[in-house]
């Protein structure tokens, strides 16, 4: 068993609007973002599943067959190697857990966060 809080996780600024924490288990990696009004999260897709919780604020999440408009309390669920990209509405946090680990993000290749 392991304890954590996110305030005493490292941050990392991954692009002027997006900063993340995450803790990275056996089979999981489940992390905090915190998202700035205006900013993206550019296409890209993973072998991962992902399901995200929004917390607070709003995320539209764009597939190639559609748009998710997702706010406090949904949930959205992206298969693994869906591409997708995010527009952050609104000032957001939201919680994304990953399966299997993202070893992209432990081995610092995660670079599409700055296209």
């Amino acid at each position: 068993m392991k304890h954590y809080q996110w305030s005493a996780l490292p941050e990392e600024q991954m692009n002027p609007s997006t900063r993340r924490r995450y803790v990275t288990a056996d089979r999981v990696t489940v992390a905090r973002f915190e998202l700035a009004r205006g900013g993206v999260v550019p296409k890209h897709q993973h072998e991962n599943e992902q399901v995200t919780c929004v917390i607070s604020g709003a995320l539209k999440f764009r597939f190639a067959d559609g748009e998710v408009l997702a706010h406090a309390g949904d949930v959205v669920q992206i298969p693994s190697w869906a591409e997708h990209e995010v527009e952050v509405v609104e000032d957001t946090v939201a919680i994304d857990v990953f399966s299997p680990v993202r070893r992209d993000w432990i081995e610092k290749s995660d670079s599409y966060f700055n296209r």
